[in-house]
């Protein structure tokens, strides 16, 4: 069980709906993350309360949810935090600068607390996870370390038919790659009621040939991808990056990551 050394909180507006909210962080002995909201009932994070995908992952019950998840779980992720509790003011997790950068940040600046002698438990898989549809696919088979490699294919030619792969040696990449979207749909989007925080600093636009802003590494959109799968596949209750596992995904998004994380929680197991 990791959890953070102390309380501490940060404050920002959300993606969606551009509402500030104020997310404090405690330290917790439950060995789980749980989301305290506007101070209703608690839920915890897991593929089992997942209520939508549309536009980002939304977890909640009991009348109670959180909104833009993905890239907090992933920092959660990425600092092996597993127990933890969340009090949001508002239902909207903050954007922050659109990737897990920030919120890692916010954990190592808190501390993390890791069991004296910790070593982290890997996991494999009982028989091979699969989803296939059309163009779309995500494969989890098992191996003797992880390996993840994402296809995308857009009407960008920076991003068509390419695949980016995650590795020790790229996590930073990973962890600070933003979210992005075609700048050409934004105003639509807006006039729907979404994305009325982004700004050219949380967000990658892609416009014609290039990007509205400036790229914090190469193909930071696609990369941006392989964050949110560890973010979502974080919610099976087994931290992705202690898989031994090669993962395979081809055009995929947060349903489809989901879809397989409710497969994928019943095949996991313990490696000897």
């Amino acid at each position: 069980m990791i959890t953070i050394k102390k309380e501490i909180s940060i404050t920002g507006k959300g993606l969606m709906k551009n509402k500030p909210c104020t997310v404090n962080f405690f330290p917790s002995e439950e060995g789980k993350i749980r989301y305290f909201v506007k101070s209703k009932e608690a839920f915890v994070a897991n593929v089992d309360n997942v209520i939508s995908t549309d536009h980002c992952v939304t977890i909640g019950a009991n009348g109670s949810k959180a909104i833009l998840t993905e890239h907090l779980t992933a920092a959660l992720a990425f600092c092996g935090i597993d127990s933890i509790d969340i009090c949001m003011s508002e239902e909207e997790v903050p954007a922050l600068d659109g990737s897990s950068k920030e919120w890692v940040e916010l954990f190592k600046k808190a501390g993390i607390k890791k069991p004296f002698l910790y070593s982290a438990k890997k996991y494999t898989l009982s028989e091979p996870v699969y989803y296939l549809n059309g163009k779309t696919s995500l494969v989890i088979l098992p191996d003797k370390e992880l390996y993840i490699s994402y296809a995308v294919n857009y009407e960008h030619p920076d991003l068509t038919k390419y695949w980016v792969n995650y590795n020790p040696k790229n996590q930073e990449e990973i962890i600070e790659a933003r979210t992005f979207g075609f700048y050409k749909d934004l105003k639509k989007f807006q006039m729907l009621g979404f994305a009325q925080g982004v700004t050219y600093e949380n967000t990658v636009g892609l416009e014609g040939n290039g990007y509205t802003t400036e790229l914090r590494s190469d193909k930071e959109p696609a990369k941006h991808k392989i964050l949110d799968l560890i973010g979502d596949l974080y919610l099976t209750g087994v931290n992705p990056l202690d898989l031994k596992a090669q993962i395979l995904v081809k055009e995929a998004g947060h349903a489809v990551h989901l879809k397989v994380a409710k497969i994928l929680k019943d095949k996991l197991i313990e490696c000897k």
